[in-house]
C-alpha cells in the first residue's frame, strides 16, 4: 500500500484540555468494551483467558492516546459502528487493510483476539511499529493502479478466474483484482471482521482499494464457519470506494452506515453456489 503519513492519518494539534476529554473518553470507551463487553457472540477463535494480557492491551492504547496529539482518522460516530460489533463479537480475529494511528484502538477493542494490519508503504510501516512494537501487522504491495478502475471493473468479467465459483485468492495471477501474493496467515485464517481504511487511492498512481474490496468480498464469501462476515468500508464518498463496494459487498448486505464509513454483513456462499455461479450480488 503505498501510504504516507499524511494521507493515512493527519495530525491534528489539540489543547491541553481538548487532549484530557479525549484521553477521558477514550478511557471509559476502552475500559467499558474490555470490561462489560457482551462475549455472548464469540467468533471462530477459541475461548482465551480475558486477562493478563487483555488489560495490557487496554493499558498501551491509553498510554499511546494520552501521550501523542494525534488522534484517529475516523469521527467518533463511524468508530462507534465498528467498536458495537466488536463489543459482542471480540475476541475474534479482525484484519484491517491500514496501519495507522487508530491501530493500537483496534487491537484494543479486540483484546485477547487476533488483530492483523496490512500496509503497503514500508516506511511507514516501520514508524508506526516503532511507536507500538505490539501491534501486529505485514507490509505487502498492490498490483493495481487507481488509474486503472474503469478498466478493471469492465473486463473482470471475462476472467473465469475473477468469477465465483471459481475465483480464488492465493496464487490467482490471472484475475487481476485478486491479491495473489499475501502472507499465507491472511488465507488461512477465517476473518470475522474485515476494515478496508486502506491502501490510498486519491491519485491515479495510488494502488487503490479496488483490489481489497475484491479480495474481501472473497473471503467473506468463502467462510465456512458459522455467522457473517462483518466488512466495513472507509471513504465512500469516493466514486472508487462506492462503485466497487455495490459491484463486491453488494447494497442487499449494506446494513448501516454513517459519514464516510459502510458496514456490510456478508453470509458465506456455503450451499449456495449455484445461485451465486458468475456474479457476486
Amino acid at each position: 500500500m503505498g501510504m504516507t503519513a499524511v494521507l493515512k492519518r493527519p495530525v491534528i494539534s489539540c489543547s491541553v484540555a481538548a487532549a484530557a476529554a479525549i484521553l477521558f473518553s477514550g478511557a471509559l470507551l476502552l475500559s467499558s468494551f474490555v470490561l462489560h463487553g457482551d462475549r455472548s457472540l464469540i467468533c471462530s477463535l477459541p475461548s482465551l483467558p480475558s486477562s493478563p494480557f487483555s488489560a495490557d492491551e487496554l493499558h498501551s492504547a491509553l498510554l499511546h492516546y494520552a501521550t501523542s496529539s494525534i488522534v484517529p482518522q475516523q469521527s467518533r460516530s463511524e468508530i462507534s459502528i465498528s467498536f458495537n460489533i466488536l463489543r459482542r463479537r471480540s475476541p475474534c480475529n479482525f484484519l484491517v487493510f491500514g496501519l495507522g494511528h487508530d491501530s493500537p484502538m483496534w487491537s484494543a477493542f479486540n483484546a485477547g483476539g487476533t488483530t492483523v494490519f496490512l500496509e503497503e508503504d514500508p516506511k511507514w510501516f516501520q514508524s508506526v511499529l516503532r511507536e507500538s512494537p505490539t501491534l501486529r501487522g505485514y507490509n505487502i504491495s498492490y498490483p493495481t493502479k487507481l488509474s486503472e478502475a474503469n478498466d478493471l471493473i469492465r473486463t473482470y468479467r471475462s476472467e473465469p478466474e475473477c468469477l465465483p465459483p471459481r475465483a480464488h485468492l492465493k496464487g490467482n495471477q490471472l484475475c487481476r483484482l485478486a491479491l495473489a501474493d499475501l502472507p499465507d496467515e491472511i488465507y488461512e485464517t477465517e476473518w470475522d471482521l474485515i476494515m478496508i481504511d486502506a491502501p490510498k487511492g486519491y491519485f491515479a498512481e495510488a494502488p487503490g482499494r479496488m483490489g481489497a474490496i475484491y479480495s474481501v468480498a472473497l473471503m467473506a464469501r468463502a467462510r465456512r464457519g458459522v455467522g457473517i462476515t462483518d466488512v466495513f468500508l472507509h471513504d465512500v464518498e469516493r466514486n472508487v470506494e462506492k462503485t466497487y463496494a455495490m459491484e463486491f459487498l453488494c447494497k442487499k448486505y449494506l446494513v448501516e452506515g454513517t459519514g464516510r464509513l459502510w458496514h456490510f454483513q456478508i453470509p458465506p456462499t456455503r450451499g449456495n453456489e449455484t445461485s451465486s455461479e458468475g456474479k457476486f450480488c
